[in-house]
């Protein structure tokens, strides 16, 4: 009997929810119904990871290119982040679920930024998976911000441009405690990054599936690091 495959376990992975709206129509439902479950799947995508071992998961809940969606879609997605902690914040209790924010706050609502800041300050202490979530989240906006606020240290004379680092960079990344990406999941069979942790990406492996985001379950993970173990993860070096 062959024996069973011995699966790697990635530190850090990240997901791209998408398909939700698509989900939605395939069912005879609008597309705020697809953004509902795919609110909801993400709780049972993170207690299915930290059961797997997974250390750090990243969802891509709401892009900085996603305001040029309809006006009532965004407005109701701008309601997720109060329906989020209502329904999810006793589980996370539960279970030791760490909640960070990665993105923008300035267009967020006063009460959005308040239930981020108090999810972010609760769990602030907790030791279990770290689900960070990326709302108002785009890559180059992340970067520039990181430029900027170097700029602005040179500026002042506390730092010189000869001392600016990939290390440096990444202290001023939304990002800077956690470690690099891993695996970069995508659900709905688009092939694209959509500006997305464009930098904690660089040497993760990426994985494709067809199935929706309210559809993806702890199998779907499952088969994806399955995936990712049988990659030949050689960060552009050649093994002897």
């Amino acid at each position: 009997m062959k024996p069973k495959q011995v699966i790697t376990i990635p530190a850090h992975v990240a997901i791209i929810l998408d398909g939700n709206g698509r989900w939605a129509k395939r069912r005879g439902m609008p597309r705020t119904f697809g953004h509902q479950r795919g609110v909801e799947n993400i709780k049972t995508v993170t207690l299915a990871a930290q059961e797997l071992g997974i250390k750090v998961l990243s969802v891509y809940a709401f892009s900085t290119e996603n305001w040029n969606r309809p006006k009532a879609e965004v407005d109701y997605l701008m309601t997720l982040p109060k329906e989020f902690e209502e329904k999810f914040s006793s589980d996370f209790e539960k279970y030791n679920v760490k909640v960070m924010f990665s993105g923008r706050k300035t267009k967020m609502s006063e009460e959005n930024r308040e239930i981020m800041e108090r999810m972010t300050r609760d769990t602030a202490m907790r030791t279990g998976i770290i689900l960070n979530i990326c709302f108002d989240y785009g890559s180059k906006e992340e970067i520039t911000q990181s430029v900027q606020q170097i700029a602005a240290l040179i500026e002042k004379s506390e730092l010189t441009s000869s001392e600016i680092t990939p290390e440096l960079i990444e202290s001023h990344l939304y990002t800077k405690d956690l470690p690099p990406v891993d695996l970069m999941i995508r659900p709905s069979g688009e092939q694209r990054l959509s500006n997305f942790l464009l930098w904690q990406l660089a040497y993760a492996e990426l994985y494709f599936t067809p199935v929706f985001w309210p559809a993806f379950s702890k199998k779907d993970l499952e088969k994806a690091l399955e995936a990712f173990t049988n990659r030949d993860r050689r960060y552009g070096a050649i093994k002897g």
